[in-house]
């Protein structure tokens, strides 16, 4: 049996990896898939098999799947370009004979109205559609959304357009880790989670960070298009702005926020937002 993993050069692809053999799997019956595989010749040295396979390439990907019993499906990062590039992962999954496709989707995808979640929605379609026995992993916000922005936020708070809501944010390696527990275990084929940690508001998270960095740091709820004004202002692209002020008005609606499937498949509580900023502060 053979566990193919794409995306292995990405931080969740690599994570998902190293979950794995965290949990005993052989490193030979790992497939870490990149289009860079020089960037994966760590894993060639601890014997993971590693292959080419780029999402824009269908031969790449009929090639990288041969023998793959599950294919760990990392969705791809070109925001525009996901639904052609995942038809061609869903095509060569189908044609490869792959025997359970798990993709990482977004929270609520069958319900979501965020911009974001339009690809997601056609990708799930996408698979069904292929009758491969499949599960998807609905992941909501990574917490490193937030820890990565620290230096920012002492310097000039945290704004947002989030109001209230909610927001059920995990770390990458939690979201890997619940990915290498389904593709270890039995009889997953159907199975939906909706992933995420315990949930904060925006206001919570500037309280934290000031209770934990010592500096008083407050949050500025915006609507949603002087949020977008905000982040063009800060050099985010106008389009990319978009997608994120568009994100907040999911938050504010509750549509990144999630129950304890994350909990429940890793049998701990996920790294909360305290631990995550207190490790990167």
């Amino acid at each position: 049996m053979s566990i193919v993993v794409t995306g292995a050069t990405g931080p969740l692809g690599r994570l998902i990896i190293e979950s794995l053999l965290d949990r005993g799997v052989p490193a030979d019956r790992i497939v870490a898939l990149g289009r860079d595989t020089d960037r994966l010749a760590g894993l060639a040295e601890r014997g993971v098999a590693t292959r080419r396979a780029d999402y824009e390439n269908p031969d790449s990907l009929r090639a990288a799947f041969a023998g793959a019993e599950k294919l760990m499906f990392v969705s791809g990062s070109e925001v525009g370009r996901r639904v052609v590039q995942h038809g061609n992962v869903v095509t060569a999954a189908r044609e490869a004979g792959v025997g359970l496709i798990v993709y990482t989707s977004i929270a609520k995808a069958d319900t979501s109205t965020l911009a974001l979640a339009a690809e997601h929605q056609a990708t799930e379609q996408l698979i069904r559609d292929s009758g491969l026995p499949h599960v998807f992993l609905r992941n909501s916000w990574y917490l490193e959304n937030y820890t990565g922005q620290l230096p920012t936020y002492l310097r000039h708070g945290v704004a947002g357009a989030a109001g209230d809501g909610r927001v059920s944010a995990a770390t990458r390696a939690d979201y890997a880790a619940a990915a290498a527990a389904v593709l270890t275990a039995a009889d997953q084929a159907g199975a939906v989670y909706e992933l995420g940690g315990a949930p904060f508001t925006m206001t919570e998270l500037a309280a934290e960070v000031t209770r934990q960095a010592g500096a008083t740091v407050s949050y500025l709820d915006l609507p949603v298009d002087k949020y977008t004004e905000l982040l063009v202002a800060a050099g985010v692209p106008e389009g990319y702005a978009a997608l994120l002020a568009d994100a907040d008005r999911g938050i504010a609606q509750g549509e990144l926020e999630v129950g304890d499937d994350l909990a429940r498949l890793i049998g701990r509580t996920p790294t909360t937002l305290a631990e995550a900023i207190r490790a990167a502060l």
